[in-house]
């Protein structure tokens, strides 16, 4: 028996969403708005919340401040049944701040990275790794840290039964390292978007670049936004359309959608039921403010799914 069924290491913030901002105020002048809410941010984080609401247990290591919003991730967690015992405080930065001014066209955001800028994959607990039955990996960051990530999926490999999902994510220095090519025979569960897909594979289309990805990686699995999602698993594709809802706010949604997706991946549901599972949780996660907090219980995300179906 493992203590924990996922073990995360990533990225953890505070988010502090402002909706309905349409101007800045001028210099000199001040702008009253209606609310302003803080939820925890981070893609990382975010997934690992998600799986614990769906009734998993999961352990999440990071570092946060010694400050007020430090104590609000962890009562957070503990809330939401994510073992925080590996969660770090910082003596050196404070927590992590992200603000979102949102409207009904765009959002911009003011990022202090905090204490993520002390993320070191050479700080992962293997023991604790060893003791879970899956990882999931977020932070890939091209020839930057390849050799590390290369490293850690290696290590992971030679534990027993433990499985790996790995949310590669968008490239923001546009490098699109083709090395990732390296990591797929150690990855149990790709994610890409359809974007991602075609700039790493350099295909024309999200299903060739799959195709592509699948010949070295067992199961590949693509985002695609409100045309649902789609998945292949030796040479077989499997697709799932997209649940409509009214969105809100769509930050974390690809994040919830591996949450949901990892959970069906865990209980043996088979590849169609795991992306209905993760395109549930996508789109119910649009529904309110906050990357988590329209995120269903276990009960809600069959109940909607079944809903949807009829």
């Amino acid at each position: 028996m493992k203590k924990w069924d996922v073990y995360v290491y990533g990225d953890i913030n505070i988010d502090l969403v402002i909706p309905g901002v349409e101007k800045f105020p001028l210099p000199g002048q001040e702008d009253v708005v209606d609310i302003m809410n803080t939820y925890v941010g981070g893609g990382a984080a975010v997934f690992t919340l998600g799986i614990g609401k769906l009734g998993l247990n999961p352990v999440f290591q990071g570092t946060i401040g010694d400050d007020c919003y430090g104590k609000f991730i962890r009562d957070e967690f503990r809330i939401k049944n994510v073992d925080d015992t590996l969660l770090a405080t910082s003596s050196m930065n404070k927590t992590g701040i992200s603000i979102s001014f949102t409207n009904e066209k765009d959002r911009s955001f003011l990022t202090y990275r905090g204490t993520n800028d002390e993320i070191d994959l050479s700080k992962i607990d293997l023991e604790g790794v060893g003791q879970s039955r899956h990882i999931h990996v977020t932070g890939y960051a091209g020839t930057k840290n390849h050799h590390q990530y290369l490293e850690l999926l290696r290590r992971v490999k030679d534990m027993n039964e433990v499985t790996v999902s790995f949310d590669l994510g968008w490239d923001d220095a546009g490098e699109w390292y083709q090395g990732i090519y390296e990591l797929f025979p150690y990855i149990d569960v790709l994610f890409m978007n359809e974007t991602e897909a075609i700039h790493y594979s350099r295909k024309q289309t999200a299903i060739d670049a799959a195709l592509d990805f699948s010949q070295t990686c067992s199961l590949v699995v693509i985002k695609l936004g409100k045309k649902g999602s789609m998945a292949i698993k030796n040479g077989k594709i499997y697709e799932a359309c997209a649940y409509t809802v009214k969105a809100v706010d769509t930050t974390g949604a690809g994040d919830s959608f591996n949450a949901g997706f990892v959970y069906g991946f865990l209980k043996g549901k088979s590849v169609e039921e795991s992306l209905k599972c993760g395109n549930g949780c996508g789109a119910l996660s649009v529904t309110q403010l906050g990357g988590n907090t329209g995120f269903p219980q276990e009960h809600e995300l069959l109940e909607f799914i079944s809903k949807q179906e009829r």
